[in-house]
């Protein structure tokens, strides 16, 4: 009994390890995109709207790894799922590496958003099956250390782009091909340990019909769906932000990142017992709506208030992991269904939220004048402005949700 008592501790030991090196994974390949995407922009002479379209276009890689990922973990298992989105992330970095066109450019950024959505789908329903206890703490730590890499992903993309070996400089390609080639440390972690599989019988799931008539299942996916629109969309448009609308230099422009993301995890490190102590719907309409304030005041008023697109990072960092927590605690034997279908309808608006910015931008900066510097800052600050937008969306769903769970003496 004890030997199977150490064996089971181990196993618990190693699987939070791979939630959490997964995390930092997952941080660093989603986030090295702020400081290349002016330099991609100009390889493949894109626009504004150009960007968006390849933002959003990949993003329907990860939204069509949603779709597929709780199916395969059930077939596979979460271990050799876990492993074929490690797999893909490092394939497609020698695949960017090599790209000098922008199809086959567009293709590799397509097969990395599909293993980050792989990936992401994988963690969130390991987290629901190990973290039963503290939940909303455990499943803020462990996206904190997402918000870790995250905060130095933009900074050492930097300085990565800038190394020169054998008179052969990096630039955004080789930085893409050694920050991806990282996913072997996990896979090489994974092949020394078995993995322990649910085993929930059928009779207690419910079926996706039932789940799907269940309207908080749909607010909830709503509250995901602007949060992390918001969130995501400030690793692609920040630094573009900064260097284009006020003249930042690259590296000033990525520490402004890097400390959005300090803030970030440093909110889910620190704030995630505060999210069990209150509730989590309830924190979910506070801190959206903290980074809604943070967002549009930095965004009109001015450079001066530039440290507020960081501070915005305290409160959108709550969402997406107080949502995993409240799926867990709620529908504990459907998790694996419900985070399915919560986190390919917020694939779906990362689609439509990274077209949008991108459009609004080049629109609103034709409006006001094209190659005039007065219609670029018009321009990009109704862009940005979609990120502060989905935040304080988010904030009403979740004060709906909440009212709608209050009623009815549901509140978690």
């Amino acid at each position: 009994m004890e030997w199977n008592k150490g064996k089971s501790k181990n196993l618990y030991a190693m699987q939070v390890a791979i939630i959490f090196l997964g995390f930092i994974i997952f941080g660093l390949s989603e986030n090295i995109k702020g400081p290349a995407i002016p330099r991609i922009q100009m390889d493949f002479m894109l626009d504004e709207t150009q960007i968006g379209m390849l933002l959003s276009l990949n993003s329907f890689g990860y939204l069509l790894a949603c779709t597929f990922t709780a199916y395969l973990t059930r077939i596979w298992g979460i271990k050799a799922t876990t492993i074929l989105a490690f797999v893909a992330m490092a394939l497609s970095g020698v695949f960017i590496y090599f790209s000098q066109q922008y199809m086959s450019f567009s293709a590799s950024y397509f097969i990395m958003y599909i293993g980050n959505g792989m990936l992401e789908i994988a963690l969130a329903i390991l987290g629901a099956r190990i973290f039963v206890r503290n939940t909303g703490t455990m499943m803020n730590l462990s996206h904190g250390f997402y918000g870790l890499s995250s905060t130095v992903a933009p900074l050492i993309a930097t300085g990565l782009m800038e190394v020169t070996i054998g008179g052969y400089t990096l630039d955004w390609r080789g930085m893409y091909l050694i920050m991806l080639l990282l996913s072997i440390l996990p896979i090489i972690l994974m092949s020394f340990h078995s993995f322990a599989e649910e085993e929930t019988r059928q009779e207690e799931r419910l079926p996706i019909k039932s789940l799907l008539k269940d309207p908080v299942i749909w607010m909830m996916t709503l509250v995901l769906t602007f949060g992390v629109v918001s969130e995501m969309a400030v690793g692609g448009w920040l630094v573009n932000f900064l260097e284009k609308a006020y003249g930042w230099e690259t590296v000033s422009a990525s520490s402004m990142l890097s400390a959005f993301f300090l803030c970030f995890a440093l909110a889910r490190l620190v704030l995630g017992p505060l999210t069990d102590r209150i509730g989590f719907t309830l924190s979910l309409f506070i801190f959206s709506g903290i980074s809604a304030i943070c967002t549009f005041i930095a965004v009109f008023g001015g450079e001066s208030f530039a440290f507020l697109f960081a501070a915005g990072g305290i409160g959108i960092a709550m969402i997406y992991p107080t949502v995993m927590a409240f799926i867990s605690q709620r529908y504990s034997k459907n998790s694996d269904t419900v985070i399915t279908i919560t986190v390919t309808v917020m694939g779906l608006g990362s689609v439509i939220g990274n077209y949008l910015i991108g459009l609004i931008t080049g629109v609103v900066k034709s409006y006001f004048g094209e190659g005039t510097q007065i219609g670029l800052l018009r321009g990009l600050q109704a862009g940005y402005s979609v990120i502060g937008t989905c935040a304080a969306l988010c904030a009403l769903t979740a004060i709906i949700l909440y009212l709608y769970l209050l009623k009815r003496k549901e509140v978690i």
